[in-house]
């Protein structure tokens, strides 16, 4: 039987698998529009209609929104002639998402992937509004249904305005792509590439690229074959968040103790997470300094859209490295090494001061500080609290009108004392005494806010968590209860950042899971969102987060 032949507004698929060639698809034509019922209304509103090229000699393809900012869809839509390779950056041709509010926003930059037709593509203009797909962690088994959908043909209509779906059986999976055979007459056609492939979950295993197109309208009417390749994305959760990580706007960078290592995982502008990724593997992956062992504590800091972070290994060691703005980590360099070691480590904290790096660190009862400048030179370790403060078990840091404030917890009492801008410390005062007393405090946090400082701690081993605020005139509101913002929970650690003008908070609770929630400037709380703990190899522990600006 012939090959049917593409029309010539629509550019072919890519994906060519070992998976396709025992499959016999290789020939067939591109995969790209679903032959089936017209899906319900708002049920899959993560899908896209993506025009590409002017008006006179524009093509379709369909696409699936990861969060606001990101689409994924076939990158073999964005080539300028059949078959060639499809550059990173933005788009030779005019390219354009429709979206399921009825918007219409412009593609500003595609990334292509070179091992399978797959192309993220980031949306000039942030849909706000919209959730992004559910991603699988693994391939769909073979013999499994699977739902296509798309905006391409169907067996009456040349352009349709509604997204159509279509069932197919899985037939055989290899390292990059899926074969599938359409259910009953249902199969790809021509407009579909790119489209989501869903499984019975609802989530998103793979992204149309061929098909024979049998009962596509206009195709060879001889042509009946339902049989259909894909891209599978189930695999790709690091390449996706390492696009979604260089998002435009702020983003709160959080570092997470689990199993024995430090993971890292980011909240985006539009309040979506993406995984956690290992640090130490990340460092050594890319050249860095190898495995510091186990890590118990971490803190971090984000300076000019970097993210520096502190970690406190299991023997005590403190080791400091830097994520870059476009995702690469630097060495673990060797703290003790470079600003004179400390006796027994417990705890650190670190916030940025333009481009310095200020570090408080408890040791041996007492709080010592230490500054790292934009050459990377560290100042020594000082004791900070000059014989008045002993028995010193916490640390937080915050950065205030330029200067640098500090909370201590002694004898399970909160103090705090400023930094001046000329060097100079000032002496510690009671926070109990200026904003009422609390039980016996076991983590505490510090974020410098549009209206002050803000200081949130837990207390009773964690059963309870209360938040303050210094104003800038020094007076102090009163410790006010979490438990209406966070529910009754278990605090295993705790932090804050200023992002944005805002207060975040995240908690690592006793059952397991990271809570994260948000003070808004009018004063009110956010509703508490479980972060998802994508990545991690055990129960969280340790947590540290930071504002960074990117973009």
């Amino acid at each position: 039987m012939t090959e049917p032949r593409p029309l010539p507004s629509r550019v072919t698929g890519l994906l060519v698998t070992a998976t396709a060639v025992a499959a016999g698809l290789v020939s067939a034509g591109p995969a790209q529009a679903v032959v089936g019922p017209e899906a319900p209304a708002d049920r899959y509103a993560f899908a896209a209609k993506l025009v590409i090229g002017d008006e006179a000699n524009s093509r379709g393809c369909t696409g699936t929104l990861i969060d606001a900012s990101w689409v994924l869809t076939a990158s073999s839509c964005f080539a300028t002639t059949p078959g060639t390779t499809v550059p990173a950056g933005k788009p030779a041709l005019k390219a354009t998402a429709t979206l399921s509010d009825g918007k219409t926003v412009e593609i500003a930059e595609i990334a292509p992937r070179a091992d399978r037709d797959v192309a993220l593509a980031r949306l000039a203009t942030p849909a706000t509004a919209l959730a992004g797909v559910k991603r699988a962690s693994a391939a769909p088994a073979t013999g499994t249904d699977v739902t296509a959908a798309g905006f391409g043909r169907t067996k009456t209509a040349w352009v349709p305005e509604r997204l159509h779906t279509g069932s197919f059986t899985v037939n055989a999976a290899d390292a990059t792509g899926l074969t599938l055979t359409g259910k009953g007459t249902d199969s790809l056609c021509k407009g579909d590439t790119g489209g989501p492939l869903l499984n019975a979950a609802g989530e998103l295993v793979g992204v149309s690229s061929r098909s024979w197109q049998g009962g596509c309208h206009a195709a060879d009417p001889a042509e009946t074959r339902t049989g259909a390749i894909a891209a599978r994305v189930d695999d790709l959760r690091e390449w996706i968040d390492g696009y979604r990580a260089t998002t435009p706007g702020w983003q709160t960078a959080t570092v997470v103790q689990s199993g024995g290592s430090l993971y890292q995982g980011i909240r985006l502008p539009d309040g979506s997470w993406t995984g956690f990724t290992d640090v130490q593997g990340r460092v050594s992956n890319q050249g860095g300094a190898n495995s510091k062992g186990g890590i118990r504590s971490s803190a971090a800091a984000g300076i000019n859209g970097d993210t520096h972070v502190l970690a406190i290994s299991d023997n005590g060691g403190l080791f400091h490295t830097i994520r870059k703005a476009d995702g690469t980590w630097g060495r673990f360099g060797d703290v003790f090494a470079a600003a004179n070691a400390l006796g027994k480590l417990t705890e650190v904290s670190a916030v940025s001061l333009g481009y310095d790096l200020h570090v408080v660190a408890v040791a041996d009862g007492k709080a010592f500080h230490t500054v790292r400048n934009a050459a990377g030179s560290w100042t020594p370790f000082r004791n900070i609290g000059s014989g008045s403060l002993g028995n010193v078990t916490a640390a937080a840091t915050a950065s205030v009108r330029g200067e640098l404030q500090v909370g201590l917890v002694s004898g399970g009492k909160p103090y705090h004392s400023i930094r001046q801008t000329n060097g100079n410390w000032l002496g510690w005062g009671n926070v109990a005494q200026a904003a009422s007393s609390t039980g016996p405090i076991s983590s505490i946090s510090m974020a410098g806010g549009s209206d002050g400082t803000h200081f949130t701690v837990a207390t009773d081993n964690g059963a309870r968590q209360y938040h303050a605020l210094r104003n800038f005139d020094g007076t102090w509101s009163p410790f006010g209860d979490l438990k209406p913002y966070l529910g009754s929970i278990t605090a295993k650690s705790l932090s804050a950042a200023a992002v944005n003008g805002e207060l975040q908070v995240a908690v690592t609770t006793g059952d397991g899971r990271v809570l994260h929630t948000t003070r808004h400037t009018d004063r009110t709380w956010g509703v508490p969102v479980t972060v998802p703990l994508e990545g991690l190899p055990g129960a969280p522990g340790a947590l540290a987060i930071a504002a960074t600006l990117h973009g």
